[in-house]
């Protein structure tokens, strides 16, 4: 913790206090709070960005849109747009931000929406896709109007919430107590030969209540890289020969699985806009060579880059281990809450 980090504690106190108060007033009902007849899935942290909110949503995306005619629902951060936005074939990745831009191409199936009042956001697509028998809300674990039965909450493996301090001091939103409210808690980013010992011990440093639910997550890694018209083994690619770009909140990983000691990397922060000044130091750098950036990177740089330059590499999450039972509990609720309960 750096020197102003604590300076600042003071006002971490303070914030906690508002956070607490306004999280009691939600749960003893003075603030209203909304509940809706389709299954919700909220996926979200206690700490400010990098948790993998991204790939858990996709993975309920794979689990669950077979079955179910599924929406998800973000704030769209950083888009030109207000209100609500449902995505269509004229939608451009400015009108709903990168990740929710991201679903929608690479799952054109499920309807892609975002607005900033989650409450509005459910009723309007209940309104415009009837059909719709569950929403998955990207990042709305703090969203207290909407009351969902089903809270995934993630916290990476390095930067447990367990050890954290409210903002500014540290990196809560909100109070630790908060994780109460989930009925699941995944610690992410682990070490992907993490031990049971070493599971147990993090869950003791969790102290999660006897109705919750934990399990442990890795990111794996895609073994190509893909551009607008092409894939390519890593294997094959000489990776001191490519110049690695990335605006994403925790890049080290990233960074980690495709450098070598000679590889250029240039770090922006997280949803960063890339100004022209900014392309022109990527292209300069690159100097003609390959571009590797993270998807959620790519769907900002696709239209802005050479495309027979640009390449992302594509991640997901994968269990530890109890990856069926993680699957069972969300088929599950989805089952048990779903108008199509009684004929599937």
């Amino acid at each position: 913790m750096n020197l102003i980090r604590k300076v600042l504690f003071p006002f971490s106190i303070l914030y906690g206090w508002i956070t607490s108060i306004r999280n009691i007033l939600y749960q003893r009902q003075i603030f209203k709070r909304h509940t809706f007849s389709i299954p919700l899935i909220v996926v979200g942290n206690l700490s400010v960005g990098g948790t993998g909110k991204t790939p858990m949503v996709e993975y309920l995306i794979r689990l669950l849109s077979e079955k179910y005619p599924m929406a998800t629902l973000s704030r769209g951060y950083k888009r030109k747009t207000k209100g609500f936005v449902l995505a269509d074939k004229h939608t451009k990745m400015e009108d709903i931000g990168d990740e929710p831009f991201q679903y929608f191409q690479k799952f054109p199936s499920i309807s892609v929406a975002v607005d900033a009042n989650r409450v509005h956001g459910i009723e309007e697509l209940q309104l415009r896709k009837p059909q719709l028998e569950l929403i998955v809300l990207d990042d709305a674990y703090q969203h207290l109007p909407v009351k969902a039965n089903m809270n995934i909450l993630l916290t990476t493996y390095s930067e447990l919430y367990s050890d954290d301090w409210m903002l500014p001091t540290g990196n809560l939103r909100e109070g630790r107590k908060g994780a109460q409210r989930a009925q699941v808690v995944v610690v992410t980013k682990c070490p992907k030969e993490i031990s049971s010992s070493e599971q147990q011990a993090v869950a003791q440093r969790l102290q999660l209540q006897q109705h919750q639910a934990l399990f442990f997550t890795y990111i794996e890694y895609a073994v190509e890289i893909f551009s607008k018209t092409e894939k390519l083994a890593l294997s094959l690619i000489d990776r001191d020969q490519v110049v690695l770009v990335a605006g994403i909140a925790k890049p080290k990983s990233f960074f980690d699985y495709l450098k070598t000691s000679a590889t250029q990397c240039l770090t922006y922060p997280d949803h960063h806009a890339f100004s022209d000044s900014d392309l022109e130091l990527i292209l300069k750098t690159a100097a003609g060579r390959k571009i590797i950036t993270t998807e959620k990177d790519y769907m900002r740089l696709q239209e802005v880059l050479p495309s027979d330059q640009l390449y992302y590499l594509p991640i997901q999450t994968a269990f530890v281990n109890k990856a069926a039972a993680f699957d069972q509990i969300l088929l599950n609720y989805v089952e048990q809450n779903s108008r199509n309960s009684s004929i599937s």
